[in-house]
């Protein structure tokens, strides 16, 4: 089982700031996403973010909110490392646009805030693939003189062809073919080592059969995307089956927060990415969790 500490970190300063993101005994990592809002508006689960991330906090290793939800937010006594979301000025107002992301926060921004960290979408194989990766080399090479961590995300926008693969099923509701499946993967490690080889310390992409062949592929280490709502037992299955992969952990949002019982919900990912426990094991642990409280 691969773990963050097995990759080569050349700065000082980005290994320190690394370090707080990772659990040591595991190497690995449960980041929270909450930055939903810079391109849904409010999406069930944050309308109230404050309310949302307050109980989920001790059990997340990271968070990754946008500007305007960490200052409005978040307590500043709170010691959980932030990834601050770095891209943006896109909408699902306007789905045909959604690749079209820009920067939208400054390096100077992110230390201000004190993050340990930032997020940019790069779209690989769509219309704004040029200026997206354009965002990452610019945003890391600014980052690096301060020891900042780079995460790359392989983002699909709203294209059919590529959303399928992060939904798991075809346009018309029907589970992925074989090829569809080859296809996935044939994507997925050519977007991650397209991202990995512009700079990105971490990869965040989405899991896939054959999860193997992209981590091998890929020069940085991976965290899975949550990707859309799922039943708790195929969520926990699937976070399972890519840290088995190689991946160094997750980085999960609307399969927490819009879970029935997010609390519940982190502390199971947190049991099968730090602790090894199988799915089975997890999902016992969620229900023991869930009528507790």
């Amino acid at each position: 089982m691969r773990n963050v500490f097995d990759y080569q970190i050349e700065y000082s300063g980005l290994q320190n700031r690394m370090a707080q993101m990772f659990d040591p005994k595991s190497g690995h990592t449960v980041m929270l996403a909450v930055d939903h809002g810079y391109f849904q508006g409010a999406p069930a689960g944050l309308i109230n973010l404050r309310e949302t991330v307050e109980p989920l906090l001790p059990y997340c290793d990271a968070v990754s909110p946008t500007i305007g939800g960490l200052k409005t937010s978040f307590n500043s006594n709170m010691r959980t490392p932030i990834i601050l979301r770095a891209t943006g000025g896109n909408s699902m107002r306007m789905p045909d646009e959604l690749d079209d992301e820009i920067i939208t926060v400054s390096v100077e921004e992110m230390l201000r805030v004190n993050a340990v960290g930032f997020t940019v979408s790069c779209y690989v194989g769509l219309d704004c693939q040029s200026q997206t990766i354009q965002s990452l080399t610019d945003l890391t090479d600014e980052a690096h003189k301060y020891g900042l961590v780079s995460i790359g995300i392989t983002a699909v926008g709203a294209d059919p062809v590529l959303t399928k693969f992060v939904k798991g099923e075809r346009e018309d509701g029907g589970e992925l073919t074989a090829d569809d499946k080859k296809e996935a993967i044939k994507y997925l490690k050519h977007a991650s080592r397209v991202l990995s080889e512009n700079g990105a310390d971490i990869i965040k992409t989405y899991y896939c059969d054959g999860f193997e062949e992209v981590v091998e592929a890929c020069l940085a280490p991976i965290v899975i995307a949550g990707g859309t709502k799922r039943p708790t037992k195929e969520a926990l299955e699937f976070t399972s089956n890519a840290i088995k992969a190689g991946a160094v952990g997750v980085d999960m949002g609307r399969n927490i927060f819009q879970n029935e019982h997010p609390v519940a919900m982190i502390q199971a990912v947190r049991a099968i990415v730090h602790d090894n426990k199988s799915p089975k094991e997890a999902l016992e642990f969620y229900e023991e969790i869930k009528n507790k409280s």
